[in-house]
């Protein structure tokens, strides 16, 4: 492997690792429970570090660290479209809210579980969401990994 394409490895198996991490540790943390668009940028994070961590070992990694940073990618889209939903730019899915489930009785903790909506930022820095954030830093990311990707490879 080039080292381009063992930086790029790094970044497709750090990103999702840190900002699941982040998601995690907000979420158990500090008690901001995830909507369900939050869970959505979640699914591509998990791809991309199964993927990532695949191409550590599997043959052709440069192909499985590309799938990642498509995981990766469809994360931040997924966290632009939220923002867009939290900053009132675009209407979101009208069916989308959860309950916040924190018991150990599913149907206790359903009935008396405030609801998570999708159209409201618990958080933000600089009035930038979670999702926000999710997008910035995931769409640098995945243009980070392809940029180090396309660098020419010694023959």
């Amino acid at each position: 492997m080039t080292p381009a394409t063992k930086l790029a490895q790094r970044f497709a198996l750090a990103v999702p690792a840190l900002l699941l991490a982040g998601a995690y540790l907000s979420q158990y943390g500090f008690g901001l429970y995830p909507c369900e668009m939050c869970m959505w940028q979640r699914y591509g994070h998990f791809a991309a570090l199964a993927l990532a961590l695949t191409s550590t070992f599997a043959p052709r990694p440069r192909l499985w660290i590309a799938l990642a940073a498509i995981g990766i990618m469809g994360s931040g889209l997924v966290g632009g479209f939220h923002a867009g939903v939290e900053y009132g730019w675009w209407e979101g899915i009208t069916s989308c809210a959860i309950p916040a489930s924190s018991g150990s009785n599913a149907l206790e903790a359903i009935l008396n579980a405030p609801i998570v909506r999708c159209d409201v930022a618990p958080w933000s820095l600089l009035g930038i969401s979670l999702a926000g954030f999710n997008a910035l830093f995931s769409v640098g990311a995945a243009l980070a990994i392809s940029s180090l990707l396309r660098e020419k490879v010694a023959v």
